[in-house]
């Protein structure tokens, strides 16, 4: 092997060694501006599909260190074998770093396509890709290089019109630019040739640094002009149950007394008590007696309680099927409403084509069966009772939705939630499944950017952890500690205020994508040879 692909190898690696600092637990956001500098220096004077190679190797590696907790899920709780779940693991970095491979293709023909300006794009290229991500083979947008920067709020309120998308086309933009400025300084990277200053790259990237802050920054200081208008008060409950014994009958009096306790703790100052996604160890409609305690714990905390639970329902042909719910019941002992969740988990809530091609495989954390996806995002409504005082607006219900785990990580998911009337937003999560990995604290984190892009106050309850509360405006108010049994409230704000992003979606990211098009239809027709036709004399 040549000095020259060496090198190229090591910077690649370099790059996505890098990449899992960027996101919690390490939380290193600031190393985001820089991660990608190796992998394009890597790709200077690079053939096409030696780019390719070269940037799945870093997407590879940057994507096993971020998603190492797979295999804790699968071995610890799946009862998978545990070279089975590494090669699982390695399955699915390889899938994921294609996308990185595919950028690394772009950069290289973007420059070949349009000397020194064609390197704009790449950052268009990015979050079309992320974008793909989102959505191919029913989606897996974990850890989008935008949630990096969820501490860095007087610069991502940008999100409120481009979603998480936009913070990942600044990062990647201000990447390249170093990157192109790290070459012209340091000529060796170009094979000794002299180049110009990337002077137009450099201030395009400062310039949207700019915009971006400044944007911010007026967004952050509105709100502190404002005060909102109207408050809730929302407990969580954090049962911290082992997910080991959660199905178990034998502990599910037990799993209910803890309930029990923590609900208590929040005395009667709650307008609305949460538990988390798949709270009780059996299905809540069929289970008359737990029903009855239930009521009477809503009726104690004077409060509904939103609660997780599987709901069985009936095909036609009366085969049944379960949906994972979550419910809102009344403290009168009506069920206020019901959400089923709709984008399930592959291999952890059902497989993908079990009756065809998968037909061998089972699911890969155990759980108590196989479930449907519900109808789509709807609002749930109750009425605060702190709103029944003279000086409040009255007994007016409020609107809110519930996106219940996986789904939160789902930009436009959450979003239609907003623009359906919630006024604020909660996740209801079992992240026990993650153990002590990173895993719960990257979940968190992407809850951040829910809450700035569509202004919405969020309440997070998690069977393990972290449980907490964020602003309208992506402040975290408090986390809970994992595994720890804890029951805590806070005053969130409600708004009826929708942003661009929560009317229109993904438009910046739909933009790239048409922008994306138009580069290779460009490339098409220019590469296209003239047909020349023969004139014959007369």
């Amino acid at each position: 092997m040549d000095n020259a692909r060496s090198r190229q190898i090591l910077f690649a690696c370099a790059s996505g060694l890098l990449l899992p600092f960027c996101f919690p637990k390490f939380d290193l956001g600031l190393l985001a501006w820089i991660v990608l500098i190796p992998l394009h220096l890597a790709l200077d004077q690079c053939s096409k599909r030696r780019a390719f190679w070269i940037g799945w190797l870093s997407g590879l590696v940057g994507f096993t260190g971020i998603m190492a907790w797979v295999v804790t899920a699968m071995t610890t709780y799946g009862k998978v074998p545990e070279p089975v779940s590494y090669a699982i693991l390695l399955l699915l970095t390889s899938y994921l770093g294609l996308y990185v491979g595919l950028y690394s293709l772009a950069v290289v023909w973007l420059r070949e396509l349009i000397p020194r300006y064609g390197i704009f794009f790449a950052p268009c290229f990015w979050v079309a890709l992320e974008l793909f991500r989102t959505y191919l083979l029913s989606g897996l947008p974990w850890c989008l290089l935008g949630y990096s920067q969820y501490r860095e709020l007087d610069l991502i309120q940008v999100a409120d019109h481009t979603g998480v998308y936009g913070i990942s086309f600044l990062i990647v933009l201000v990447n390249v630019a170093f990157a192109e400025l790290f070459m012209w300084i340091m000529p060796f990277f170009r094979g000794c040739h002299p180049v110009k200053l990337p002077w137009e790259l450099l201030t395009t990237a400062a310039a949207c640094m700019l915009l971006s802050w400044f944007y911010s920054s007026a967004v952050l200081s509105d709100r502190d002009r404002q005060n909102p208008k109207t408050f809730i008060t929302v407990g969580v409950v954090q049962p911290n149950i082992d997910q080991a014994v959660k199905w178990d009958a034998s502990f599910r009096d037990e799993t209910m007394r803890t309930f029990d306790r923590l609900t208590a703790q929040l005395g009667t100052s709650a307008d609305l008590v949460v538990w988390p996604e798949a709270a009780t160890p059996f299905i809540l409609e069929r289970e008359k007696e737990y029903q009855l305690q239930l009521i009477a714990w809503a009726e104690r905390a004077q409060a509904p309680i939103l609660l997780g639970s599987p709901a069985l329902r009936f095909y036609p042909d009366r085969r049944p099927y379960l949906l994972n719910s979550a419910y809102l019941l009344g403290t009168d002992g009506m069920v206020l409403g019901r959400y089923d969740k709709h984008h399930l988990v592959p291999f952890g809530e059902y497989i993908p084509l079990k009756s065809s091609l998968l037909f061998f495989l089972d699911k890969l954390v155990e759980g108590i069966g196989d479930f449907e996806s519900g109808p789509g995002p709807t609002t749930l409504s109750f009425s605060p009772k702190s709103w029944n005082t003279e000086r409040s607006s009255g007994s007016r219900p409020v609107k809110f939705g519930v996106a219940i785990c996986y789904e939160v990580i789902f930009p436009d998911l959450v979003r239609q939630f907003a623009a359906n009337g919630a006024e604020f937003l909660v996740t209801i999560t079992n992240d026990g499944w993650f153990g002590p990995s990173s895993a719960p604290a990257q979940h968190f984190a992407m809850v951040v950017f829910r809450s700035v892009e569509n202004h919405l106050a969020f309440a997070r309850a998690a069977n393990t952890g972290i449980s907490g509360f964020i602003d309208p405006f992506g402040q975290i108010i408090d986390t809970t500690p994992l595994f720890s049994e804890q029951a805590s409230y806070a005053m969130i704000p409600t708004r009826q205020a929708r942003t661009f992003y929560s009317y229109y979606g993904d438009v910046f990211a739909n933009a790239c994508v048409i922008i994306c098009a138009l580069l290779c239809l460009f490339s098409y027709f220019r590469t296209k040879e003239p047909v020349m036709t023969a004139i014959t004399p007369a």
